[in-house]
């Protein structure tokens, strides 16, 4: 299964799917839904897996937005340049 990452800039759209399902699209791509079951509402991600039960809607699509924003990690290149430009520059050898 391949996933596709969006920048977190692009907000999730929301739909009502039914008189208790709210679905959560980014870029028009599914993101995950809202089900209220008469107690609590429950968030699922894009892929199913349960983000919690939340007392409002609001709560459980505030959860929802918060799973879907990708964490930043260095990538080996900005790493690799950073260890370069600390170590300044060097003369070229003839």
């Amino acid at each position: 299964m391949s996933m596709t990452t969006f920048p977190p800039s692009d907000p999730l759209t929301w739909k009502q799917a039914d008189t208790d399902v709210h679905v959560a699209t980014r870029a028009g791509e599914f993101a995950g839904f809202v089900e209220f079951d008469g107690t609590t509402h429950l968030a699922r991600d894009q892929r199913g897996t349960e983000l919690g039960s939340f007392e409002s809607l609001d709560d459980a699509r505030d959860a929802l937005e918060g799973a879907n924003t990708p964490e930043r990690r260095p990538s080996a290149f900005s790493r690799r340049l950073r260890q370069v430009l600390r170590r300044g520059p060097h003369r070229a050898r003839a």
